[in-house]
């Protein structure tokens, strides 16, 4: 398998040079040159499969035979023995035909820990192959920081610099990320919002020479292994819920976009899938594109769900690629109005296409607290407020309610208490590996949004 940037004018790289490349040298991210579809026989086959069986029919196409079967299946099966739970990702019912699917049974509790547990292990396997080191910068608004940490902390393959919107994720989150001391392990407060974090992160990347210098690698969803991971729990929930011989739908809260457009990319492997829902907070610029076609970047406003506290969603000029049939000079344009002008217009034929996958709505803080209570009163279970963004949009938009209906949950509710008790009355509780979290000594340091300063912290720490 080749991969080739959304904006056309860098090379076709193969698997392992896209893990450790992640944005491509023209600014655009990497995606395979086609999508490997999947008959209805060879889904059905997958049923009564574990999640790492599955997880192995889905991504070995887009990774061997460069990375050997027996390799991969391996890396796969270690990945997921950290998971506190046998199916890795379980559903459970929250109403009449409406599921929740529990992405947070890994180590840092949130679904990016599916990608990223696979992730450090890819990383490890094709560095430790090529005798070669990295350096890992990542930009996070709360949940993959500590994921691509938890990953990568202790490697002698990797250093890793790790920026958080300073005050803006929540306690838990921070904590999961600055109380981990090792010493390949550098998290930056960033005086700023996440979207000032994801645009230094890009900065690194676009300079060539500094990227070159310290080999600059991502953890980030503009990295394609990340993307790909995630496209396998779709498979899973659809199968255990009678894919494909009915169609299952899917609402997504999200905010960079990676984790619905995985749900996408399922969709084009023959998955069968009737509506994709794009859940956002008041942060909706994705609803908004989605509607009238304008991408306009507004002001971040911070919300009791802040991983989605995000106003340029990275993960969406993948989709923009496909909606306008591999253009890559078009992307380039409407990039380019972007930068210099803070949006850019989708024409109506890429709109409709658009809209033929996905549905998209906008759930205020209102209706996010409403939710965690009305799904803790129907059956005393605790959602997170991502989670309940997800739920809300999917109550909103679910068009066919005979079509099982599966909300995507983010995070554990250990990772937002005070939000989850605020509601409900209840604190929840971090699991016992995590208990001490509150105890542990932090260690992280502050800069101001500026990319000379950040260059010169990672020289001095590398």
């Amino acid at each position: 398998m080749k991969y080739i940037s959304t904006r056309g004018e860098a090379p076709a790289l193969n698997f392992e040079e896209v893990l450790l490349t992640g944005l491509a040298r023209d600014g655009g991210l990497y995606l395979p040159e086609f999508w490997p579809v999947f008959s209805v026989d060879e889904i059905s086959a997958m049923r009564g499969l574990s999640y790492q069986d599955v997880a192995f029919k889905v991504m070995s196409p887009y990774v061997c035979p460069e990375i050997p079967e027996d390799d991969f299946k391996g890396l796969i099966d270690e990945a997921y023995s950290s998971f506190r739970h046998d199916a890795i990702v379980p559903l459970s019912q929250v109403g009449n035909n409406e599921w929740i699917l529990e992405l947070y049974h890994g180590p840092t509790l949130a679904f990016k820990d599916v990608a990223l547990q696979l992730l450090g292990r890819l990383f490890n396997y094709v560095l430790t192959k090529r005798g070669e080191k990295i350096t890992i910068v990542g930009a996070t608004s709360g949940d993959t920081g500590s994921a691509a940490i938890d990953c990568v902390q202790g490697s002698a393959r990797a250093d890793i610099f790790m920026l958080h919107p300073k005050g803006r994720v929540s306690d838990v989150q921070r904590r999961q990320m600055t109380t981990v001391i090792e010493d390949n392990v550098h998290n930056i407060a960033l005086e700023g919002d996440f979207d000032n974090c994801q645009a230094l992160v890009k900065a690194l990347f676009n300079d060539l020479e500094f990227r070159d210098q310290i080999n600059l690698s991502a953890v980030n969803s503009i990295n394609w292994a990340r993307v790909m991971a995630q496209i396998v729990y779709y498979f899973t929930a659809a199968i255990a819920l009678g894919a494909p011989d009915r169609k299952i739908s899917f609402s997504v809260p999200t905010g960079n976009f990676g984790d619905v457009y995985a749900g996408y990319i399922a969709k084009q492997m023959g998955l069968p899938v009737e509506q994709l829902v794009v859940a956002t907070n008041v942060n909706d610029i994705l609803s908004r594109t989605l509607s009238n076609g304008e991408y306009k970047v507004g002001e971040t406003i911070p919300t009791i769900s802040p991983s989605m506290d995000i106003q340029v969603s990275s993960n969406f000029e993948r989709l923009l690629f496909n909606i306008y049939d591999g253009d890559g000079a078009e992307i380039r344009n409407l990039m380019e109005n972007l930068k210099q002008g803070g949006l850019f217009t989708i024409s109506d034929a890429q709109l409709s296409r658009a809209k033929e996958s996905f549905d998209a709505t906008r759930v205020s803080e209102e209706d996010t607290k409403a939710t965690i209570d009305e799904v803790f009163r129907a059956g005393g279970k605790s959602i997170d407020p991502h989670t309940a963004v997800g739920v809300n949009a999917a109550r909103t938009l679910w068009r066919d309610k005979t079509t099982p209906m599966v909300s995507l949950s983010t995070a554990h509710p250990a990772k937002f208490p005070e939000a989850v008790k605020e509601v409900t009355g209840t604190h929840p509780d971090l699991p016992p590996h995590m208990a001490d979290l509150f105890e542990r000594e932090e260690k992280f340091d502050i800069l101001a949004n500026d990319l000379s300063a950040l260059k010169q912290y990672i020289l001095e720490n590398i």
